[in-house]
């Protein structure tokens, strides 16, 4: 175990757990998007269905895991003290969810209105959300690549939010402002700022705490976050006009930063002391090796100027590695926080299952192999319609499944209690 866990400063087992258990039924409502609208959503970024399943994914999957997992993270593995955690979760979850929901139906509906209350709720929520954690991490006296990390990923976070904002104002009034150009920027600190170098951040502790590598080189744990930064910034400074060849320059820049932080993870999977590959290890690889093909699929654009490349680079970044990853983090942090909790609980009196034994290899391992099939299929889709509706089909399956191994996980810890007490 990681001799730097602040066990004591865990939060309750709610805090985390209600964020993970409402991720999953994001995806599926996704899924459910595509079996409806079919291949209009993959023809195109700007259509408004696209538009709305991406924050399915975005706005809704990937925040709640993310917001879950920083608030178990912060506490145990940076020594941040989070300010009433149970009190947090129990304000930000439910806005956050409301928020997500609103601009989905803002989306599909085209009410100025819904776009309005989206971006009040988000700002409110997760404004809320970024003030109370960004004071944990600065006042911690930890130090460490990994906090220098969190901090950008947490300024990265609103600069999201306010670009958010911005955009869900100018559709709700009109405003005449350069919306695609913004929007460009929005998805940039989105997923290549927070996103990205919270994911990068996380890493830096976990991959060689669960996975049994070698430590990230100092280097490379320092230098690419604030690389991927300066990337994002020069991005933004060349809003709202994005001139050519420099916006392309700067694009496959971004996309190399991301693509070495796959391969020196890969590199350190190499040299791991375990080589036995659980399914955790196995997402969190697809997804390493998702960000390498990113690298060369965002060389098409350069031989042509079809719409559905950019479709198909959004569905390999959502899909292929952040969708990818946090399943695979999933099925390790919920484990071992049941592990954690339990052992506080009950010490030696009563000894708690141990974390391979949560949940079935096999379910897992189903669920992976569903998973692959669907990245394979949603990929293909964007260039075949005619997969588009069962893509959407196996979405629902995929994150369903998902939904019902963390519910197991769960029932792991409750029934470990019923039968101690």
């Amino acid at each position: 175990m990681h001799p730097n866990l602040s066990f004591e400063q865990a939060p309750p087992i709610s805090v985390p757990y209600r964020f993970f258990l409402t991720a999953p039924w994001f995806g599926i409502a996704a899924g459910l998007l595509l079996l409806v609208q079919g291949e209009v959503l993959l023809a195109s970024r700007w259509a408004p269905g696209t538009l709305a399943m991406v924050h399915l994914f975005v706005a809704g999957f990937m925040l709640q895991a993310m917001c879950g997992a920083l608030l178990q993270f912060i506490p145990v593995a940076a020594g941040g003290n989070i300010w009433r955690p149970r009190w947090l979760a129990a304000i930000v979850h439910p806005l956050l969810i409301v928020a997500a929901g609103l601009l989905v139906a803002a989306f599909l509906a085209q009410r100025p209105g819904f776009f309005m209350a989206a971006g009040h709720t988000f700002a409110v929520g997760l404004g809320f959300f970024i003030v109370v954690l960004g004071l944990a991490v600065w006042r911690t006296p930890a130090q460490g690549a990994t906090i220098v990390a969190l901090r950008i990923a947490l300024a990265a976070l609103l600069v999201t939010l306010i670009t958010g904002v911005t955009l869900a104002t100018g559709l709700a009034k009109g405003l005449l402002l350069p919306l695609p150009p913004l929007a460009d920027v929005h998805a940039a600190w989105g997923l290549g700022g927070w996103a990205l170098i919270l994911l990068a951040g996380v890493s830096y502790f976990v991959v060689p705490m669960f996975q049994l590598t070698p430590a990230y080189p100092d280097w490379f744990s320092r230098g690419m976050p604030w690389a991927l930064l300066a990337v994002v910034g020069i991005w933004s400074a060349l809003f709202p006009d994005f001139p050519e060849p420099l916006r392309s320059i700067v694009l496959l820049s971004g996309v190399a930063v991301a693509a070495s932080y796959g391969a020196v993870t890969l590199h350190l999977h190499a040299r791991r002391r375990r080589k036995v590959s659980d399914t955790s290890f196995l997402f969190f690889r697809l997804a390493m090796l998702s960000l390498l093909l990113l690298l060369l699929s965002a060389l098409m654009p350069l031989f042509g100027d079809d719409e559905r490349i950019t479709v198909w680079l959004g569905v390999l970044a959502l899909f292929g590695v952040f969708f990818s990853v946090i399943n695979g983090m999933l099925y390790k942090i919920m484990p071992f926080i049941n592990w954690l909790q339990l052992q506080r609980h009950y010490g030696m009196q009563a000894l708690p299952p141990t974390m391979n034994q949560m949940l079935a290899e096999s379910q897992m391992r189903a669920q992976f192999r569903v998973h692959l099939v669907t990245l394979t299929v949603l990929l293909s889709a964007v260039w075949l319609p005619v997969l588009a509706r069962p893509g959407g089909l196996l979405l629902m399956l995929d994150c369903g499944w998902l939904a019902l191994n963390l519910l197991r996980i769960v029932g792991a810890y409750r029934r470990f209690k019923a039968r101690v007490a």
